[in-house]
């Protein structure tokens, strides 16, 4: 084992399983499609601490940062506004800055890629049993300021979001439902739109709030809309991201779809998880090869 993996994890676990085996066995019965509560122990890891983590977000390129204004709705129009600070005097500062960071792509980092493969490699045979290969993995860092809010949103990874210090509640929607997501959202997405949604009158009771504290985490099926309030400390949070051979053929099936409507047609939705999205991602494969088409 490489040196500094074993002083960096192993010393922070001592050698013990980041996710018990209680949380592998429920993992096990929910993944791919149900949002899941589940256990870690990797808090108070030595790389995810205020000082280093502000240190490495200087040191990130630009769009691998992202950080903003945390007093802000469940939704917005686009991103939120800026905070007026640098992403280093907000990391240091996220006690009182009011504010809400992502540091994004961090396995760019030599020590994260070497710990997001250890995380994954925990959960890589209940994965693989389902979804087959673990494809584009990522690791994100999210530092929010007490009470602050991450706005209502979906994202296309397979996604366990893992709490540090402080403490969340994250209410989440049922993935493929237009209740809470309309297909011309979706199809938005996938083209090149945002990742942001409306709020409307269906979310006020279809969704599921989970508090998490230091050792919580959540898995987060792919594109479930969720929104995020911070409890009265400051929090650290890592996710750990994978995308898989049916996660790209759904976006790819809701890319074609949006093509077809500028023909002048009305889609169907693509199926959920086990349904195959095959045929409408392979056209779209082949659309993006042609002029003019896509």
């Amino acid at each position: 084992m490489p040196r500094l993996k074993k002083s960096l994890h192993d010393r922070a676990l001592g050698g013990q399983r980041v996710f018990p085996s209680a949380s592998q066995s429920f993992f096990a019965a929910s993944y791919p499609e149900g949002a899941l509560k589940l256990q870690h122990n990797l808090a108070n890891h030595p790389l995810l601490q205020i000082d280093k983590l502000a240190m490495m977000a200087e040191s990130m390129p630009e769009e691998s940062i992202e950080y903003n204004r945390g007093d802000v709705p469940i939704a917005v129009n686009g991103k939120p506004e800026a905070n007026g600070m640098t992403i280093g005097d907000t990391i240091r500062n996220i006690e009182n800055s009011n504010s809400w960071a992502v540091l994004k792509n961090v396995e760019q980092k030599k020590p994260f890629a070497m710990l997001l493969d250890e995380l994954l490699e925990e959960l890589r045979p209940i994965i693989e049993a389902r979804t087959g290969p673990l494809l584009t993995t990522q690791a994100y860092v999210f530092i929010s300021s007490p009470n602050a809010v991450t706005p209502l949103h979906f994202d296309p990874e397979h996604n366990i979001l893992m709490q540090l210090r402080g403490s969340k509640t994250m209410t989440v929607y049922r993935a493929g439902d237009p209740r809470y997501a309309s297909d011309r959202r979706h199809e938005a997405y996938h083209t090149g739109g945002a990742r942001e949604l409306p709020w409307n009158k269906n979310l006020e009771r279809g969704g599921l709030s989970y508090e998490l504290e230091v050792g919580d985490a959540l898995y987060v099926p792919v594109m479930a809309p969720h929104f995020v309030r911070n409890g009265p400390e400051y929090s650290v949070s890592l996710s750990i991201t994978w995308r898989s051979e049916w996660s790209y053929a759904e976006a790819d099936a809701r890319a074609f779809n949006a093509l077809l409507r500028k023909f002048g047609m009305n889609p169907k939705p693509p199926a959920r998880w086990p349904g195959s999205n095959a045929g409408k991602a392979k056209a779209m494969r082949v659309a993006r090869r042609l002029p003019g088409i896509a």
